[in-house]
């Protein structure tokens, strides 16, 4: 089902910002026995978004009861919570702009996950490369066209999922997830201050390793660090982490640093 501000229905205004400009920002999270899945973290991270775009906060012990209300009482799903500017405003200009839309779908767990997380995947190289921009770098907001391209590009070779580089030659995500990958007793992922997106998965799994004192580095890397690995898993909110066995020839072995990411983020 599809809700908006707490209602269901099953359209919106032509009006409405997201769909003239992609004004606004989502999140995408798991949800067990119809409860929300680290709902602390995902509202934090639209909170950071809406500020970064100038938006008015919702409420958000509303947006909760309705997230609650809207979630399938299933033991994995998954609920979409998107939010616009609203309708309105002339031209690019915000400053007649109605209350922000709060949107909600539902959506059931996408079962070859399951398969995903216990044989692992193999990941391609896109040629598909994403632009540099601080301002919105990390967050999920609604225009999200490169990562459109990224996977046009993915479905036309008939890849799983690919490693995607930015302007600068730099490894940051795949087209679904973050990246990390050990390399001796340290662990490493992409920074996210020019491109990307910083999902709540990752989050969690930087707080854990940095409670279980395991070296990390957060940094610029070349497809190169990325090929060298020793183990390389991917995350996001709905799909835990995967182990990925293979990059363009490049084999992996399914690690136990792996293997303990996946226990922690899959309680």
């Amino acid at each position: 089902m599809y809700w908006l501000n707490g209602q269901p229905c099953e359209s919106i205004s032509l009006l409405d910002r997201s769909f003239q400009y992609g004004d606004g920002c989502f999140t995408t999270m798991l949800t067990r026995e119809g409860e929300l899945d680290c709902w602390l973290y995902h509202r934090e991270r639209m909170q950071a978004c809406l500020d970064t775009l100038a938006i008015a906060q919702p409420n958000w012990q509303v947006v909760e009861q309705w997230l609650r209300k809207a979630a399938l009482h299933q033991p994995l799903a998954g609920l979409k919570l998107h939010i616009s500017r609203g309708e309105g405003g002339r031209g690019y200009s915000a400053t007649q702009v109605s209350a922000p839309n709060v949107t909600i779908s539902d959506f059931a767990f996408p079962q070859h996950y399951h398969q995903w997380q216990r044989e692992g995947i193999k990941l391609g190289v896109c040629q598909t490369r994403l632009g540099l921009m601080p301002l919105l770098a990390g967050h999920k907001h609604n225009n999200r066209l490169e990562q459109v391209l990224v996977k046009t590009e993915i479905d036309q070779r008939q890849l799983t999922d690919g490693v995607v580089l930015n302007l600068s030659e730099h490894v940051i995500e795949t087209s679904m997830a973050n990246l990390f990958w050990r390399q001796g007793d340290t662990l490493f992922t992409p920074s996210l201050a020019m491109s990307g997106v910083a999902g709540v998965a990752r989050r969690r799994v930087l707080e854990y390793l940095e409670q279980s004192q395991v070296n990390v580095r957060v940094g610029e890397f070349a497809l190169a660090d990325l090929l060298a690995a020793e183990e390389v898993f991917i995350t996001n909110s709905i799909l835990g982490a995967v182990p990925v066995k293979g990059i363009e020839g490049q084999s992996f072995p399914f690690g136990e640093l792996t293997r303990s990411i996946q226990e922690m983020l899959s309680p």
